[in-house]
């Protein structure tokens, strides 16, 4: 399966390859690029690691790049799948874009770059996650609207050619994922409920 508005980009390049005639040096250039973008678009099922409803899952393919306090950041690099997903489940109530720079997603200092920012509101607080670019092509795609009702693992849009998403949680949570773990959208669990000091 290809992510959501990937055919303009795909089409585009096999459209380049064939005008090129196949066999000619640039032609080979340009399907070497129509692959890459086939494998860059992709976006596979996922099913979430776990059965209990208050998990929260990661919003996106990649590494863990910091946890501070209740925000976890993940850095997602090109050969990641770019797609991002709920991490829970809830109601958006608001979203917000900011134009920014062109630093690298994993710079201290990217919190500048263009991003876009959904609120879900849900039970137990408000969960944000803010998509934000990197310094190649700064594309961020959204495909919720606000008042939506998401469930936890649904597609909420995609980042462009290398990024970063960050999640910040409500009190009473705890994330069960260290700095440095690879982790997968709507698949691994970052982060479980607490009662009395204790994960659940």
């Amino acid at each position: 399966m290809l992510a959501k508005g990937s055919e303009y980009w795909i089409l585009g390049g096999g459209a380049l390859t064939a005008f090129m005639g196949f066999f000619t040096p640039y032609a080979f250039v340009v399907m070497v690029l129509t692959l890459f973008l086939l494998l860059f678009f992709r976006d596979p099922e996922r099913l979430s690691e776990s059965h209990d409803a208050t998990d929260v899952v990661s919003p996106a393919d990649g590494r863990v790049l910091k946890i501070q306090d209740n925000q976890l950041s993940i850095f997602m690099n090109i050969h990641n799948v770019h797609v991002n997903r709920s991490p829970v489940d809830g109601e958006v109530i608001d979203i917000r874009y900011h134009k920014g720079g062109r630093l690298p997603a994993f710079h201290k200092e990217s919190d500048k770059n263009e991003r876009n920012s959904i609120t879900i509101r849900t039970r137990l607080g408000n969960v944000v996650v803010t998509q934000i670019s990197g310094a190649v092509i700064r594309r961020i795609v959204c495909y919720v609207k606000q008042n939506e009702i998401l469930g936890r693992g649904q597609r909420i849009g995609m980042i462009r050619f290398g990024s970063r998403v960050d999640v910040a949680l409500p009190s009473g949570y705890s994330f069960v994922v260290s700095r440095g773990q690879k982790v997968k959208a709507g698949k691994t669990t970052i982060a479980k409920l607490l009662i009395q000091g204790q994960v659940i």
